[in-house]
């Protein structure tokens, strides 16, 4: 048997997909550099432990990588992704809502507003951004 032959789990699909979108919005704001992208990786392998002991969670997975993302981000280099929306004051990083959830979103709290699907920041910023990267 081929093994193209053989169907992707939704497990695998969902994974894939949070990996995808975590990596778009990492590239948005120009930081996908090796070592994130091997944070993003990490989050994928806990993550699929998770999905596999409470199943009824695949539809959270992109969301939850995104904020594992952002937290191992913020350890290391700085908060990310800052808010494009807030031009004036101290720069703030958007968080991601619903915290456990479906359609995961980047939010700035400071505005009250939406500012981009996880996944699309590219498109909330004009694509690459000098305010995407990292600072501390």
């Amino acid at each position: 048997m081929d093994p193209s032959d053989t169907p992707i789990s939704p497990l695998e699909q969902a994974l894939h997909a949070a990996r995808a979108l975590v990596l778009a919005d990492l590239a948005a704001g120009e930081v996908a550099e090796a070592d994130m992208v091997s944070m993003v990786e990490e989050s994928v392998v806990q993550r699929r432990w998770w999905v596999e002991q409470w199943p009824e969670g695949v539809e959270y997975v992109a969301g939850l990588v995104a904020q594992d993302v952002q937290d191992a981000l913020l350890e290391t280099y700085g908060r990310w992704p800052l808010c494009p929306v807030c031009g004036a004051g101290d720069p703030h990083a958007l968080e991601v809502e619903p915290e456990l959830g479906p359609d995961p979103h980047w939010v700035c709290h400071k505005a009250g507003v939406k500012v981009a699907a996880v996944g699309t920041l590219g498109s909330a910023t004009g694509g690459a951004s000098p305010g995407g990267a990292p600072s501390s």
